[in-house]
């Protein structure tokens, strides 16, 4: 199998406050964007990020030719609000898509809720200097058409319009609960209609895959976007792999997934090269959180954090801090790491700036331009002050330099440190020494905790937090009696 999983990859082959409009001079050709977001997967399930049981021959190469990232952030432990970052360069909070009283913290099925088709997306923005954009994957942003992907800047979607394990066998199961009861079959989506109701999931990064290369061949002679939300390793406790992988890893049904994703990667990679566009061409590889985690958290059956703190879905480091790489041949410093701490909120600036364009100066963009780490100048520094950590409404942490601050709660719902009946005090790390955040030093650095804790209440006045609106926040979209996405009625208009 390891000699099969080589064969494709031998062919060579914080809250930020008011952004003034700036802009860069094109190169001499505008470069193509691929973003690879991969599910649920965890900082160690790969080998450049030290997994031992997961063969990944393709990222070993693609981190072999490119740059690592190491303190690349997500803006949420969850998919939705994580989802709404990399569109809009904005934390969940600031476009109202970090929670909602019907769906929680994430969509789902036929959800009256979605990303604001006012709001301005990375898609959007590189349509204006004349991209052709296409996504192709896990959407999770709105079922309902006026929140669609062909409503959001794409000119191409084909995809699942929401997670992988929201079925109608589970809607069922659920009942009345979410309108359980209306969700339809797992529709496959081609741009706002359902073209199949129900899919065997076992080949969705197979076919997706597939769909990938055919868009790259497609637009190879001008300049494109291709947003590739895979859907695995998914929400499922057996993600879901083709037969070629079915069974192959050591890590069961969790690593068959991701050694197929390692081989999904490679095709592209390989394309690219195929294709002579490889030089002018930034393909990054991230994931949307960390990964669940099994109760063992020894295990890899669910994938691991480690050696990160924490599971997925949490506040934890294990959560936001997930596997990046970048690679882009000749622009892109080959066998680098960045340290660094960097965010999906940077992509829509920094893809703006590097195609030409402008960055919207109408509204509050929280990402930064990162162009300097992305192509390894000497002395580059993250551009953040500050960074936010939120469970939905509730700021928990916050982030600047290497310091990380848990700031004291009375209550919450769920917390990555914190057990019931504690909290009251605050817990700080140096999540750049201490990488797996077991030891505390708030008692040594009281006035590191001080700044800190100022920091966390600018965030909660412009960002918000538990019963307390911010003043800066954006509203979700939202229509009146959603349907679910079928064969025959795929949403209201």
């Amino acid at each position: 199998m390891k000699f099969f999983l080589n064969v494709f990859c031998l062919t060579g082959l914080l809250s930020g406050f008011f952004m003034e409009s700036v802009s860069a001079a094109p190169k001499a050709k505008q470069p193509n964007f691929i973003v690879i977001f991969c599910d649920n997967l965890g900082y160690g399930d790969i080998e450049p990020f030290g997994s031992t049981v997961n063969r990944t021959p393709c990222l070993n190469r693609m981190a072999r030719e490119g740059r690592k990232f190491t303190h690349f952030c997500v803006t949420a432990g969850v998919c939705t609000p994580s989802r709404a970052s990399i569109m809009t360069g904005c934390y969940s909070q600031r476009v109202g898509m970090h929670w909602n009283p019907r769906d929680g913290q994430v969509l789902r099925p036929i959800s009256p809720y979605g990303l604001n088709p006012e709001e301005i997306t990375v898609a959007e923005v590189l349509k204006k200097q004349g991209y052709t954009t296409g996504m192709i994957g896990k959407w999770h942003l709105g079922d309902q058409q006026p929140f669609l992907p062909t409503k959001q800047g794409f000119d191409y979607f084909y995809g699942i319009p929401y997670s992988d394990d929201m079925t109608q066998a589970v809607g069922k199961r659920i009942g009345d609960r979410l309108d359980g009861n209306r969700w339809p079959p797992l529709p496959v989506m081609l741009n706002d209609k359902v073209i199949k109701a129900g899919v065997d999931r076992n080949l969705l990064t197979k076919d997706y895959t597939e769909k990938a290369v055919e868009f790259i061949e497609q637009n190879k002679d001008h300049p494109f976007l291709l947003y590739f939300p895979q859907a695995m390793p998914g929400s499922t406790s057996k993600p879901f792999a083709s037969e070629a992988f079915r069974g192959k890893s050591k890590s069961g049904p969790w690593g068959d997934s991701i050694e197929e994703l390692d081989w999904s990667t490679g095709q592209l990679l390989d394309k690219l090269v195929e294709l002579g566009i490889d030089e002018n061409t930034l393909v990054i590889w991230t994931s949307d959180n960390g990964s669940p985690m099994a109760k063992d958290m020894n295990s890899t059956a669910r994938g691991t954090n480690k050696p990160l703190n924490g599971r997925g879905y949490t506040t934890a480091e294990g959560a936001f801090r997930v596997p990046t790489i970048m690679w882009w041949p000749g622009t892109v410093p080959a066998g680098t790491v960045c340290n660094e701490l960097a965010t999906t909120m940077d992509l829509l600036p920094t893809f703006a700036l590097l195609a030409g364009g402008t960055v919207p100066s109408d509204r509050i963009i929280d990402g930064h331009d990162i162009r300097p780490l992305i192509e390894g100048k000497s002395g580059a520094k993250t551009p953040y002050h500050v960074f936010y950590y939120y469970a939905m409404e509730q700021l928990q942490a916050v982030r600047k330099g290497p310091w990380k601050l848990f700031v004291p709660l009375k209550e919450f719902s769920r917390h990555p440190h914190f057990k019931k009946g504690e909290g009251s005090k605050p817990l700080l790390f140096n999540v750049e020494t201490d990488i797996s955040s077991e030891h505390s030093v708030a008692a040594q650095h009281p006035e590191i905790v001080k700044e800190l804790m100022a920091l966390a209440e600018k965030g909660r006045a412009d960002l918000g937090d538990t019963n307390r609106p911010g003043v800066n926040q954006r509203s979700a979209g939202k229509i009146e009696n959603p349907v679910p996405p079928t064969l025959n009625t795929t949403s209201t208009k």
